[in-house]
């Protein structure tokens, strides 16, 4: 089983940066894809960046240029740079993690959740 807890959540200004942490035990997710899911109130779960087994990325439209995600295998950990916040991504983000080698953008492929970290950007 897989343990995943993500941190780094909080209240920023518009226009400023979080990084948001995700760590993860229970077993090796070297060889796993790894992605962030957000969700805001009244709306569903959405893919936000994911990250294969060979370090190769995927962004939705709506960060791309702004969020940067990246694992450091040795520690276990899987990470997303958050810049230029907007107002927009207020929202719990969550860290998850499936089986396979490749991302997918539906949170259905997933097997594994953390319990989310809020994030707030006021305008």
């Amino acid at each position: 089983q897989v343990q995943l807890a993500e941190s780094g959540g909080g209240l920023v200004q518009a226009g400023g940066s979080l990084r948001l942490s995700c760590a993860a035990s229970g077993r090796t997710l070297s060889h796993s894809a790894m992605a962030w899911f957000r969700q805001a109130p009244g709306k569903e779960r959405e893919f936000v960046a994911a990250i294969n087994w060979d370090a190769t990325t995927g962004y939705a439209e709506s960060v791309k240029g702004r969020f940067s995600v990246s694992r450091d295998n040795a520690v276990s950990r899987l990470y997303l740079q958050m810049n230029s916040l907007k107002p927009e991504d207020t929202a719990v983000y969550y860290c998850a993690a499936r089986g396979g080698q490749y991302y997918y953008i539906s949170p259905d492929e997933y097997d594994f959740w953390g319990q989310g970290t809020q994030v707030t950007v006021s305008s």
